[in-house]
């Protein structure tokens, strides 16, 4: 037998001496790995790697360091070309993080890892059985069929080549299936016998390819007569029942990641390079929080995954591991049943079974953390998906609590379990128009924005406010179906609106390039912006500005019609799918009030979905400001002057408002909008866009601080707004709460296009108002000032219109 490279007791020394087993090879093999007894009847033995982060805790560099070494070693075997070709295919439970950290180290190969979780409404690619395991079934889910179809070479990682039977089931299948000219074989040892050796040459003959093999360390196993009988009787000896669920003493805490909203959790549907671009993007701040929640005095940190959940979790403990001073480790539970004595010569001193938690095909079951009890850690860190996140996981004999039993702290984090979308609808047979561009429609460059809405420039819309007021409010019109009368400001109102540019700039400035910022990390880092509008657009234009002047990115940007109590065009929700991926829409916005069209998007998406089909659209709004706490992607909650909020068209590319009316949209038409030509002497558009992008330099580094701050924060929607609104409505006798618009942008709104019947001022709320008071004395309108408002200023609309009830001027009544 080897001697330990470190001259310590070698955590083989126990089985070897008990059982006769022998391990023969390369120096370096008892470093790499241990022996244990397992409790199965197919094998007595357990190569207990400590490297691969399964049962033994070990540094997460050095077991993400050997999959990535191993992955640069197929790299150059392959060469560029067909590394460029290569899939990667890691073997669940055990090598699913190795498979992936291989993947990594080759730089652009794709990866997948076999599964037993089945996942209804996916099409099994292909399946093989693992003879030796407790648990054999293996499947093979990814989300595009073509990912085993393709003619490069297809790289198979596993945490040991034994017998090699796992491998050769493998190749068989998928051969049979889609034949290819190469396989490689990884592994981090080679342990297979002399006899097993020439099987894989005969399966290259067999097949007429070529496959090769590469590893960290090679040996063999040499077994005594009788080893299954030795080892049964082994276990029988020094097997001690389960000690009873043990009293929690530790704090379980809940830490909410902020993982990317349809970013894979792992490989089991397909890992591309577009999807590793966004995770190494995430991750630092995913581990700014993980470190934020750990307990000061922590010093030494155990992030601890859930069997095929290993790359995540393992990505997160290597970041961690860069991000705090404490000493941190990573492992992952299991479903192998292996036998605990307390020796320093044996590889698994300690064992906590717990149920299963995630509801698994083969029903339930025990469960195993390997080394973790006594281990001195300060902290754990459990690391699970959204499917495993179950009441079994929380019970008194659960997870969660063996751990609390064990450690101080323990902090939950949830990965959320991705599930493939279903294959895009069809392209209807009416085939939907080209997004509207300037400058033919609009007064922004045609880069900038496409709008997807029917044109209907030439059709008489406008009517008096007061008209529409009362139709509106009578039922006997939906505020859609007409435009008001454009408001065209006075001198001294255009002085107010250039004078708050200046003041407001670089505050709008570092909003927009926060908001950009978390998009680009959090939801996708090539999003397809889709402004709502119209005051959504000019926002979405000025990200798509932020994201070429930081990123050099030209992203696609396109404006959509939403209406309150009719949801979101359906028509472009339909183009959007069948031109882009729907997980990378980002809709945008300009500010939230009380919510009410954050909640209108998200009914919308889910009746969508449910009517076409078409899956994938994320309804979460980014907004420039969210005031009244109602989104999670936002550059500020503060409630300021944005000054695209002071003008109408003139302020928005000349679009008006959109219109939603039967006789103008038919039911394979975009809703409709007018662009006012012959207001273009008057536009600021790009006066206002052009002002707050010359600020972009000045506050990139302020945005680099705040988004770092931003998102290791608590994000979480209260929806304040909604609440003062509700309260608002109740103490001035409104009783309708879409008659209370709070914020500037929608007090704005409130003055310029319907009919007001007072503002609402927080006390001392300064120049940020001085336009609202200048609309507000030009139509007649009280403005009282309350203290402690939540909003800095709320407009609230005449509950009770008539045309009666204003003076012949056509002011609303002072009361």
């Amino acid at each position: 037998m080897n001697k330990a490279v470190n001259d310590a007791v070698w955590s083989g020394t126990w089985v070897a001496e008990r059982l006769g087993v022998e391990l023969r090879g390369d120096d370096e093999l008892t470093g790499l790995l241990g022996l244990a007894l397992r409790r199965n009847p197919k094998r007595a033995h357990l190569l207990v790697s400590n490297v691969l982060g399964k049962h033994v805790p070990q540094s997460p560099s050095v077991v993400y360091g050997h999959g990535f070494a191993l992955g640069r070693r197929v790299r150059d075997l392959l060469g560029p070309a067909e590394a460029a070709e290569a899939v990667v295919l890691g073997y669940a439970e055990t090598a699913t993080g190795l498979g992936h950290s291989v993947a990594d180290g080759l730089g652009t190969a794709r990866c997948l890892h076999s599964t037993r979780r089945p996942v209804a409404g996916v099409a099994q690619a292909g399946g093989f059985e693992e003879s030796h395991s407790h648990a054999t079934s293996h499947l093979l889910l990814p989300e595009d069929p073509a990912l085993l179809a393709g003619p490069g070479p297809l790289v198979l990682v596993d945490d040991e080549f034994s017998t090699g039977n796992t491998v050769l089931n493998t190749i068989r299948d998928l051969h049979a299936r889609h034949p290819r000219r190469r396989y490689v074989v990884v592994a981090l040892v080679d342990m297979r016998s002399p006899a097993d050796a020439g099987r894989l040459h005969d399966l290259a003959h067999e097949t007429g390819a070529r496959v090769d093999l590469v590893a960290a360390a090679s040996g063999t196993v040499e077994l005594p007569e009788h080893v299954l009988e030795k080892g049964r009787e082994l276990v029988a000896r020094y097997e001690r029942p389960a000690l009873p669920a043990q009293r929690a003493r530790g704090r379980i805490t809940r830490v909410g990641l902020g993982w990317p909203r349809g970013l894979p959790d792992g490989g089991r549907h397909g890992f591309t390079p577009a999807h590793r671009d966004r995770l190494e993007r995430a991750l630092p701040a995913m581990a700014a929080r993980l470190a934020e929640a750990l307990p000061a005095d922590a010093r030494r940190v155990l992030v601890l995954g859930f069997e095929e959940l290993m790359y995540a979790p393992l990505r997160l403990a290597r970041e961690l591991e860069h991000v705090t001073g404490a000493e941190v480790r990573y492992s992952t539970t299991t479903r192998s049943p292996v036998l605990a004595v307390d020796d320093p010569g044996y590889a698994i001193r300690t064992r906590l079974v717990f149920p299963a938690h995630d509801d698994p095909a083969d029903g339930p079951g025990e469960r195993y953390a390997y080394n973790v009890a006594g281990a001195g850690f300060d902290a754990v860190v459990a690391v699970v998906d959204s499917v495993a996140d179950t009441p079994e996981l929380h019970a008194p004999d659960g997870l969660l609590a063996q751990l609390a039993a064990h450690t101080p702290h323990v902090l939950l984090a949830v990965v959320p379990s991705y599930v493939p979308a279903r294959p895009h609808a069809p392209e209807r047979p009416s085939m939907l128009p080209e997004p509207l561009r300037g400058p033919a429609f609009s007064s922004y460059a045609p880069q900038e924005v496409g709008w997807l809405l029917r044109d209907l420039s030439e059709v008489t819309l406008e009517a008096p406010t007061e008209e529409r007021e009362e139709a509106i409010q009578s039922g006997g019109a939906h505020y859609a179906e007409s435009l008001p009368v454009e408001y065209q400001p006075s001198e001294q109102y255009q002085e107010l609106f250039h004078a708050a540019l200046e003041v407001s700039a670089a505050r709008i400035a570092q909003a927009v390039g926060v908001v950009t910022e978390t998009v680009l990390t959090e939801r996708t880092p090539a999003p397809v912006l889709v402004s709502l509008a119209r005051a959504g657009t000019p926002v979405g234009v000025l990200m798509r500005r932020w994201a070429r002047f930081r990123h050099g990115s030209e992203l696609p940007h396109y404006a959509v019609s939403i209406v309150r109590g009719r949801g979101i065009d359906a028509n472009a929700l339909r183009w959007l799918a069948a031109h882009h991926d729907p997980a990378d829409v980002v809709f945008v916005d300009g500010w939230t009030g009380k919510g009410a069209i954050t909640r209108e998007l998200a009914d919308a998406i889910t009746e969508f979905e449910r009517e076409e089909g078409v899956t994938g659209f994320d309804p979460e709004i980014a907004v420039l400001a969210d005031p009244g706490s109602c989104v999670r992607t936002y550059g500020t909650r503060e409630d300021f002057l944005i000054p695209s909020a002071c003008l109408n068209s003139t302020v928005s590319g000349l679009i008006s408002r959109t219109v939603l009316r039967a006789d103008l949209v038919g039911p394979h038409d975009f809703h409709g909008a007018k662009f006012y030509r012959e207001l273009a002497g008057s536009d600021l558009s790009n006066v206002f866009l052009d002002a707050v992008g010359a600020r972009f330099a000045e506050v990139a580094d302020s945005v680099d601080t705040a988004v770092k701050e931003l998102l290791s924060a608590d994000r979480t929607p209260t929806w304040e707004g909604w609440a003062a609104v509700e309260r608002i409505s109740e103490e001035y006798g409104i009783h309708d709460v879409n008659l209370v618009k709070p914020g500037v942008g929608e007090t704005t709104r409130v003055l310029l296009r319907r009919v007001p019947w007072r503002i609402l001022a927080r006390a001392g709320a300064g120049t940020d108002l001085d336009h609202v008071r200048l609309l507000a004395e030009q139509r007649g309108v009280p403005v009282e000032e309350v203290e402690a408002l939540p909003y800095t200023c709320v407009g609230l609309i005449h509950p009770r219109y008539t045309r009666g009830a204003t003076g012949a001027d056509g002011r609303a009544v002072n009361s």
